[in-house]
């Protein structure tokens, strides 16, 4: 289950701030114990707006998700659009949001920086809509091709990982490879204008490549044995002063991924099929067949945990991170949550 398959808008300082000043948060304050069965005041869970795809906006539309966590006192504030998880990262280490999804790559860098949220669920690796994009008729035609290649990459995550596992899948050095640090708004255009040679990336950015430009994986995530979990993210103190909201939430994304596998088709263009945030029919035929393949989030496994371990080993030895860092203490075990199986 992918959420973020939507344009990425681009928020200032400013409109950050603005959109965390809405977020009310003297009624979060006031609200105490909600949502942990101590008080019938809502809770505001703050979580970045999916637009017009995912599980999310299907529940924003039909009223689902509203009604999931009305059962437990609480309400959803969208704050901005979901894209990126390293700013989301930093929103939720500043009180400025309360729940996100990300990868475990780039949650692995954002907590060995300031560890200030906890994961509750984790989604199988995207094995079809990740990878690395070159362009139909480069001479780039294998891993090896790279070499002394320029590769446009997103530092610290998903789209680094990516490169650096088939790097060592095939036993290239990493510095025979020139990475091409962009934001991943930034690096199309770069792309396409043929200033970089290829480019590592995830389904939000894949899928209009494959669709709309003369473009195809040299390759996937699944070829080169990808152990990047999506992942939820919830903030540390939110988690501690609402466990039940946290539960619901969980219980809704996995309900609804399931959903999702059986019938991506209704999880696509929910509010327009018109305009930039529409997938467009050639990006719906490519889009669908991820969806379909994803899975749905699910409480994180000694199995999980133990690939998450992997990830973190391999950044600290591409020096990606300083030294080894354990996410395992930052784990929440989501089934002892009221509710939960536990």
């Amino acid at each position: 289950m992918r959420l973020r398959r939507i344009p990425i808008i681009a928020l200032t300082a400013g409109a950050l701030l603005g959109l965390a000043g809405c977020a009310s948060s003297s009624t979060a304050a006031s609200a105490g114990a909600a949502g942990s069965g101590g008080s019938s005041q809502q809770v505001v869970v703050r979580i970045p707006d999916n637009g017009n795809s995912g599980v999310l906006a299907l529940g924003k539309k039909d009223g689902s998700l509203a009604r999931a966590l009305a059962a437990v006192h609480a309400k959803v504030e969208w704050t901005g659009s979901a894209g990126a998880f390293a700013p989301a990262a930093q929103e939720l280490d500043a009180d400025e949001l309360d729940i996100a999804e990300g990868s475990i790559t780039s949650a692995t860098t954002a907590l060995a920086q300031s560890p200030g949220f906890e994961l509750f669920a984790a989604v199988a690796p995207d094995k079809l809509g990740e990878g690395i994009l070159v362009k139909d008729g480069s001479p780039i035609h294998s891993v090896q091709d790279l070499v002394g290649r320029k590769v446009a990459v997103w530092h610290g995550g998903t789209s680094e990982y990516l490169l650096l596992k088939a790097l060592q899948q095939n036993h290239i050095p990493a510095d025979k490879v020139d990475r091409v640090y962009l934001e991943p708004n930034q690096a199309a255009p770069v792309f396409n204008s043929g200033q970089v040679d290829a480019w590592s990336t995830w389904a939000t950015y894949s899928v209009p490549e494959l669709a709309n430009t003369s473009t195809h994986f040299l390759v996937t995530g699944g070829q080169v044995d990808s152990d990047n979990y999506a992942v939820w993210a919830v903030r540390t103190a939110f988690a501690k002063q609402h466990p039940a909201v946290v539960r619901a939430l969980y219980q809704y994304l996995h309900d609804n991924g399931l959903k999702q596998e059986q019938d991506p088709a209704a999880y696509v263009n929910v509010f327009t099929d018109a305009g930039p945030e529409a997938l467009s029919p050639a990006q719906q035929k490519v889009e669908l067949p991820i969806d379909a393949a994803d899975g749905t989030a699910l409480p994180v496994t000694g199995a999980d945990l133990e690939r998450f371990h992997a990830v973190a080993q391999f950044f600290a030895g591409q020096g990606i991170t300083k030294g080894f860092f354990d996410v395992k203490p930052y784990v929440l075990d989501v089934d002892s949550l009221p509710g939960g199986a536990g």
